[in-house]
């Protein structure tokens, strides 16, 4: 017994050593390592094996311990070999398990991903179309508080009280908002009359141009086309068609007085309370993300604001060259247009182009199509010195937008809002850019988020 403990052989495959045959053969008798029987019982069967490396076959078997071996007639072990899987092949290869190309999933995966976002964009806008009566106004509201928090801001720091502080702003820009609209509208009545006689000369001015070279067309066929105008305005039955202009202008001046009325109750609120009103907002965002989105959405307001704040600065330069080129041309109503192009600065480039065009007809009319030519160069030159100094200077690269960009987003403010949604589309976007610019560069908050109660 002891003799066969001691003798063992070694497997040149194994990396551990081997108890001698029991049967007393050499390794040139024996057949295989797993195939050992003992001699006083019949053969067992075995499982079958698959053909694999010697290391993962050492690998699956531990090894003999050489100062304890086990007695002489122990059963052998048989252990069968586990088949070892080829390697997978790398993403860099085309893999087709189902017959279906690699490609084509991320295709599909892609497409329904894009449309399922598509969609959802177009339900949202569709609700808040449907709620236009309650969004717009908080849309405006949003803005103006984007206008006057600085003023707020300024006065809680001279130690007013948060609610006169946000009181004062209010009516302080309501009062400026409404002496502009006043002043032009006195503007307007007490240069109508200087305007109609201008009016009437700059037309017998054109009659002459247009029955002169190169045109030549004379006064019977101008009276032959105003007689064919004024027949088809004679065909229109005012009767019929006032009283619904008259019903949709009223139904439209009480949901002006609405909208009115919720923008400046939410425009005082978010001067008094905006800090605790979006920290109840927050509570909807997922506890782990809050932070990060609040540092974002900070920095989206402070793009806002910012951009307002130039906005207001680029509408009062491109008021004062129009005012200036006005003056300098003897243009009737100079004062009016110049603040007509400052109110229509707010709507960029749509407003711009307006306002410059109205500009242009008053001169032509007024004293002729020589000043008018002058009036929409120097309009043109105004507008080119905003858009490539003035606004790049002002705004820089934290509420930078591509040309395109601001052109698509008015289309879009157009076809889901109107006037309203060109005024709000650019404001929105720089809002949305900076926003989403923070969360993917990982802002981090400069406070500690306060909770809503």
């Amino acid at each position: 017994m002891a003799a066969n403990n001691d003798s063992t052989t070694t497997d040149p495959f194994e990396d551990h050593p081997r108890r001698a045959d029991p049967l007393g053969r050499d390794d040139s008798e024996a057949s295989d390592w797993g195939d050992a029987v003992d001699a006083e019982e019949p053969a067992k069967p075995t499982a079958p094996t698959v053909p694999t490396t010697p290391t993962a076959a050492a690998a699956a078997v531990p090894p003999a311990s050489v100062d304890e071996p086990g007695p002489a007639d122990a059963e052998p072990q048989v252990v069968a070999d586990v088949a070892v899987e080829p390697p997978v092949r790398g993403h860099d290869q085309l893999v087709v398990t189902d017959g279906v190309p690699r490609g084509v999933k991320i295709a599909a995966g892609w497409a329904w991903r894009v449309l399922l976002i598509a969609g959802l964009l177009l339900g949202l806008g569709l609700l808040l179309r449907f709620l236009s009566e309650v969004t717009i106004p908080i849309a405006i509201a949003t803005l103006l508080a984007a206008l006057l928090s600085p003023v707020a801001s300024r006065l809680r720091k001279w130690r007013f009280p948060k609610a006169l502080a946000a009181a004062i702003s209010v009516v302080g820009g309501l009062a400026i908002l409404a002496g502009v609209l006043t002043f032009i509208v006195q503007q307007i009545v007490s240069q109508s009359g200087e305007l109609a006689a201008k009016a009437v000369q700059g037309y017998q001015q054109l009659l002459t141009w247009v029955a002169g070279p190169p045109l030549m067309i004379d006064n019977r066929q101008l009276a032959d086309y105003g007689n064919q105008v004024l027949a088809w305005l004679q065909t229109i039955d005012l009767a019929a068609i006032l009283p619904g202009y008259a019903a949709n202008v009223g139904s439209g001046v009480g949901h002006f007085l609405a909208g009115f009325a919720i923008a400046l109750f939410a425009l005082f609120y978010f001067l008094y309370d905006g800090r605790s009103i979006f920290s109840a907002l927050l509570r909807f965002v997922p506890r782990a993300a809050r932070a990060k989105a609040d540092a974002a959405a900070r920095n989206g307001w402070n793009s806002l604001v910012s951009y307002v704040r130039a906005t207001i600065i680029v509408a009062f330069v491109d008021a004062i060259g129009v005012l200036i080129i006005a003056l300098i041309l003897q243009i009737p109503l100079a004062i009016p247009l110049a603040a007509l192009v400052f109110l229509a600065a707010f709507i960029p480039l749509v407003g711009a182009l307006v306002s410059g065009f109205v500009a242009v007809a008053v001169a032509l009319v007024a004293v002729g199509p020589i000043q008018a030519l002058i009036m929409l160069v120097g309009t043109i030159v105004v507008m080119q010195v905003e858009s490539h100094v003035l606004q790049p200077f002002l705004l820089g690269r934290a509420v930078k937008l591509h040309p395109l960009a601001v052109l698509l987003a008015i289309a879009i403010g157009v076809i889901l809002g109107g006037i309203v949604g060109a005024l709000l589309a650019v404001p929105l976007l720089a809002f949305a850019n900076s926003y989403i610019a923070s969360l993917a560069a990982g802002a981090e908050p400069l406070e500690p988020v306060v909770e809503a109660k």
